[in-house]
């Protein structure tokens, strides 16, 4: 096994390289929030798979030609005998190249009994007997996991926010586990509002373009239609000054451990004004450390 840290450059086949995680650990102690942050940062995520599939999983993801780089699997005590196959499977894409990492979560048991009673649920071990019941069984039967992880991750005293912290530090592609990713998607009023937007800005304040002749047919994305729109009073101003509320905003949503963020940008049509809008948003945003920008336009090409 070897730190978090290891990428392998390539498959065993010759394919192209796959970084393999292993996520488990005892109930309650963070499994869900952990297989969300990785898919977060772009992992596949399977959970429960079948031991005696992951080794199958991870060469078709070897072959699948660069779409498929990180493969993470989740694994619990549903079945009882999973962790003598699961340390077989390891051992063997260990030795063919794939260095699997594995994390391991765990928390004291006055600390899991509370998280379960506050959910109302019983431990998938206990039986007839109590929680604590069930955590003794579980952590006999994942001993041999949490001896063999590379990461051990104790979340008694962390947040949620604090256990993504964690995990993003490891298991974060060099240099995106802090960047946030904006998507800026025009759209036109009159085919209502996008329903995953996070923030939506409405620039029909600007003069509108349909309005003049020669520029009725073209878009924002035209050189003529956004120089107009651009030069029009205010409209500057209102770039750099969202702008920096979008600094603000992202800030906070990544101290809330959310790194994806939509804005939307809303003119009548959404063929003019806020495509040129959302275009010279992006282009600003593009070159901001931290920052992955995607420009959409949702509503362009329908009038």
């Amino acid at each position: 096994m070897t730190g978090a840290a290891d990428v392998v450059d390539q498959a065993p086949d010759g394919g192209p390289g796959i970084e393999v995680a292993v996520v488990s650990g005892l109930s309650g102690a963070g499994r869900s929030t952990a297989a969300k942050v990785l898919e977060d940062l772009g992992w596949f995520v399977v959970d429960n798979l079948p031991p005696e599939l992951i080794a199958t999983m991870v060469d078709l993801g070897s072959r699948a030609r660069g779409d498929v780089t990180r493969i993470a699997v989740v694994m619990d005590v549903r079945s009882r005998a999973f962790t003598d196959d699961l340390g077989a499977v390891i051992k063997d894409l260990d030795s063919r190249g794939y260095r699997p990492k594995l994390l391991f979560l765990e928390a004291s048991d006055a600390v899991l009994v509370r998280r379960f009673e506050q959910n109302r649920r019983s431990h998938p071990l206990q039986g007839a007997g109590r929680i604590t019941d069930g955590l003794n069984a579980e952590r006999e039967v994942l001993r041999p996991l949490r001896e063999d992880a590379d990461l051990v991750v104790d979340t008694s005293t962390l947040s949620v926010h604090d256990l993504r912290a964690r995990i993003e530090g490891s298991f974060a592609a060099e240099g995106t586990h802090s960047a946030t990713r904006i998507t800026v998607l025009s759209f036109g009023y009159k085919y209502g509002l996008p329903l995953d937007s996070d923030l939506v800005v409405d620039v029909r304040f600007l003069p509108n373009p349909h309005w003049i002749p020669e520029l009725r047919e073209h878009t924002g994305r035209d050189r003529e239609v956004s120089d107009y729109v651009l030069s029009q009073e205010g409209a500057e101003e209102f770039v750099e000054r969202y702008l920096d509320l979008l600094d603000l905003v992202g800030a906070g949503y990544r101290r809330e451990g959310k790194r994806y963020l939509t804005v939307a940008v809303g003119c009548t049509g959404g063929k003019h004004r806020s495509v040129a809008i959302s275009e010279e948003i992006g282009r600003r945003l593009a070159g901001r450390d931290g920052v992955q920008v995607n420009v959409e336009h949702r509503d362009m090409g329908r009038e």
